[in-house]
């Protein structure tokens, strides 16, 4: 009766469970990490005992959809959103509950586990339907229709639309703002008001060089703004796009793109010292306005140009650096799956990063909502598996992957040299350990002939160690010449001898290979007339960059031009920055999408020129202020009726908190603490993360970057996982960061720089302190109200203070001090309006 009563119950929630199977809301992003991360999870451990086409299911309990996962099995659900203890599929890989370990035979890898974890705490969506979805082996023919693919609005080639500004149109300031008015008009919206020129420059101000105006700038613009409007504003612009901080500002923008990182992360979380030099090429090549098809061109395939002079091969090899900073899983014992994991990660930030579309999730099946079939994702593969990755990293315990890393020409500083006597010693030392660990060795296999596994566990121990200790002396001579001059060094890529074509994976398993080969090539559904064959001696990343460049490519010039007008706006016109795809959203105002990527080519690709025309519309001097009527038609300010209230990114608030204190050093740091302290492993031996948290007073962009140990000033405000792509950012408001700007040692040393700036260099005191500080914090005077607060708050600090016996001066710098603390914690020093 109980089992009748339970296969009742079931099959009368079924419809309701396939209901919400079919409602559920996936995000674009959520999408993606199933069907890249977890899919490929559940396939390889998963499917053999606990799928439809499994051998046999087990204990009731089908993965393979949804509603499987979800209903459970003879033990309960496998699955529960946001419940780590509740989903026993979790609670089996961890091993933790000895009388339920899947799968029986291993225990998952920890990172494997880790994307299980992730994906529950997310909510576990999950787009298998219950009958559609098929997870048996595909054959790597085209079994996609290509040409209907092709429909999908941004495969369409760009048209520039007609954006004259028409006779009595006194709002519109480019066509930039006749193609936002057409969203207007038919919405029948009205667009705010102007910004007042205060507000104006401090966003120009953050939204151009990451840092807030000076107060003799704010009243400077003001004063021009109200003579000539158009004028100042295109002035300012020009001023703040030729200044090194733009550099800084969009060339962080950029990193968060590359997923620029200082570290491997994963599991043996092993250093880049030499990451810094990409981070500097870009800032430079912002700076410089480098074309940004160049700017592609050269980060997918730099060493394959001809080099004007040396010093232009060095930043062409510098360049492809982009292409080796990603996450490895160094401690992978099989080369094989090390490669095509590397590979499957250098596909899809290339894809992401510049066209937008997710062709790693063509890995293990065809791509589930795209026109992408897994043959061009191997046809991609094999010119990524054609090219070799130098990153570096030291022979250490358990790193088995390192690799040399490229050497730069010679007119490129390496760095301090040693002494002749100090690469003597390095090489006695290497000898040493050289002598040692064949001595070990030999014990190690007299041990194993003498069958005695205790000595034999003794020693082994020992030879990992003194491996290591080589690895470091290896690394440490191979930077220098021998007569102790640094070499210059880069991490990068290069094309093998021999290109080969890739097999194609069933269900991405390296193990489980087809017999036939992929020709390398491109997608299919971007398709171009100017693509160049790849020779059988070349890897075709050349091929490759210049199909992506391509006129004809109708992805790469909108992907890039939506990016900068949502760093400008807060949102792009298509707001899945990272996926144009049928799962990704579509453009709030295509034609205006189209219009700027159009622009864009015809101003040779030029960040600047795209920039200035933004920045210099009507549509963004606009205010934020608030109208209900508007509110109830565009809720999401789609349409932009008015400017988004925003609150600035980590790097700009810990910024502009050592601006204010006058604490800031503009000039760029040679490498940076990772360099430093040299190759290591986070958290071990010569490496420890107390390293990585040292503050200085540089800008945010030249702090170490390490993978899972994030300096808290930025972490704490949202700052891009840089084991990811990430063109858009989260924003969360949480109690930590109000606790952070009135506890942390950063800011309450800043506010009393601030303070003894003011009182001691400047010689302020009153009123004009007062309102140096508002104009350096808010870059606005104080309200009347305001500067009666200030001076009656420090006045009775000062009384309260010298009643406790400190004098007048100190009593008087600690209450400008609290006084700045409180300006640089309130919610405008944070926010654009």
């Amino acid at each position: 009766m109980k089992s009748a009563a339970i296969t009742t119950l079931l099959a009368s929630a079924l419809p309701l469970l396939a209901q919400a199977q079919m409602s559920e809301d996936i995000s674009p992003k959520q999408l993606e990490f199933f069907e890249k991360e977890v899919r490929p999870v559940l396939v390889e451990h998963c499917y053999k005992c606990h799928s439809k086409d499994g051998e046999k299911i087990k204990g009731g309990l089908l993965l393979d959809t949804r509603i499987g996962s979800r209903s459970g099995g003879d033990t309960g659900p496998a699955v529960v959103p946001h419940d780590l203890d509740e989903s026993l599929l979790y609670v089996a890989v961890t091993y933790d509950d000895s009388s339920m370990e899947m799968p029986p035979k291993y225990k998952l890898k920890d990172s494997e586990i880790a994307v299980l974890k992730q994906w529950i705490e997310m909510g576990a969506p999950d787009p298998r339907e219950v009958a559609k979805d098929d997870n048996s082996p595909q054959d790597y023919t085209n079994t996609i229709n290509i040409e209907e693919g092709r429909n999908h609005w941004s495969y369409q080639v760009p048209m520039k639309p007609a954006a004259a500004i028409e006779e009595g149109n006194n709002w519109a300031r480019n066509s930039v703002d006749v193609l936002i008015q057409a969203g207007h008009a038919e919405n029948d919206l009205t667009p705010a008001p102007d910004a007042d020129p205060r507000t104006l420059l401090r966003r120009l101000s953050f939204d151009l060089t990451g840092l807030p105006p000076a107060s003799d700038e704010v009243e400077a613009f003001v004063s021009a703004y109200e003579t000539n409007p158009d004028k100042a504003v295109s002035e300012t612009v020009d001023n703040f796009l030729s200044s090194p901080q733009f550099g800084e500002r969009f060339g962080r923008r950029w990193m968060d793109v590359a997923r620029f990182a200082e570290s491997a992360g994963k599991e043996i979380n092993a250093t880049f010292p030499h990451a810094w030099r990409y981070r500097d090429y870009v800032i430079d090549s912002y700076n410089s306005d480098k074309p940004f098809d160049e700017f592609i061109t050269e980060q997918l395939a730099g060493d394959l140009l001809e080099p004007a002079d040396e010093f232009d091969k060095a930043e062409n090899l510098v360049a492809t650096g982009f292409l080796a900073i990603g996450t490895k899983g160094l401690n992978e014992i099989s080369n094989r799956q090390f490669r095509f994991d590397l590979v499957d990660e250098q596909i899809d930030t290339t894809t992401q990063a510049f066209l937008a579309t997710t062709v790693a999730c063509a890995r293990c099946h065809d791509h589930k909502s795209d026109a992408i079939p897994m043959s061009d994702y191997y046809a991609m593969a094999g010119i990524f598996l054609s090219s070799e990755t130098l990153y570096g990293t030291q022979r250490a315990l358990q790193n088995r992957k390192e690799t040399e890393l490229i050497r730069l020409p010679s007119v490129i500083d390496g760095g301090e040299n040693r002494s002749l006597g100090e690469m003597i010693d390095l090489e006695f030392r290497r000898q040493s350990a050289m002598e040692q660990l064949q001595e070990l060795t030999a014990a190690f296999a007299q041990a194993r002939r003498d069958g005695d596994p205790e000595e034999a566990t003794r020693i082994r121990p020992q030879i990992l160690g003194v491996n290591s200790r080589i690895g470091a002396l290896d690394r440490a001579l191979g930077n220098y010449d021998d007569t102790g001059k640094a070499h210059a060094l880069a991490m990068g890529v290069r094309d093998r001898e021999e290109p080969f074509d890739s097999q194609v994976l069933i269900r991405g398993e390296e193990d489980n290979p087809t017999d036939e080969r992929v020709p390398r090539g491109f997608i299919q559904v971007i398709k171009t007339h100017d693509e160049e064959p790849i020779a059988s001696d070349e890897s075709g990343r050349l091929q490759m960059a210049h199909w992506i460049t391509s006129p004809e490519n109708p992805l790469t010039a909108r992907v890039y031009a939506n990016r900068v007008w949502s760093w400008l706006f807060g949102e792009g016109i298509v707001t899945s920055v990272d996926n144009f795809g049928t799962t990704g959203e579509a453009p709030s105002h295509p034609d205006l999408l189209d219009y700027l990527a159009v622009r864009l080519h015809e101003n040779d690709w030029s960040t600047k020129e795209l920039v200035r025309e933004i920045v210099t519309s009507r549509t963004y001097r606009m205010s934020s202020v608030f109208r209900e009527d508007h509110f109830q038609k565009d809720p999401y300010n789609s349409y932009l009726w008015r400017a988004n209230k925003r609150r600035l990114d980590a790097e700009s608030i810990r910024d502009a908190t050592l601006a204010v204190s006058g604490e800031l050093k503009l000039e760029r740091p040679v490498g940076s603490a990772v360099s430093e302290q040299g190759d290591g492993i986070v958290g071990r031996g010569n490496f420890p993360q107390a390293v990585l948290s040292r503050e200085t007073d540089n800008r945010s962009v030249y702090l170490p970057i390490v993978r899972g140990v994030i300096p808290e000033s930025l972490a704490l405000f949202d700052f891009a996982d840089p084991s990811l792509i990430a063109g858009k950012r989260d924003v969360t408001t949480v109690p930590s960061q109000a606790l952070y700007m009135m506890n942390s040692e950063f800011v309450l040393k800043s506010a009393s720089a601030m303070a003894d700036h003011l009182v001691n260099d400047l010689k302020l005191k009153g009123a004009p302190l007062a309102r140096e500080a508002f104009y350096r914090c808010y870059s606005r005077p104080p309200t009347a109200e305001e500067g009666e607060k200030t001076y009656n708050y420090v006045l009775n600090f000062i009384k309260a203070a010298q009643d406790s016996g400190h004098s007048r001066d100190e009593a008087r710098l600690m209450a400008l001090t609290t006084f700045c603390q409180s300006l640089i914690a309130s919610a405008e020093f944070r926010y654009l309006n």
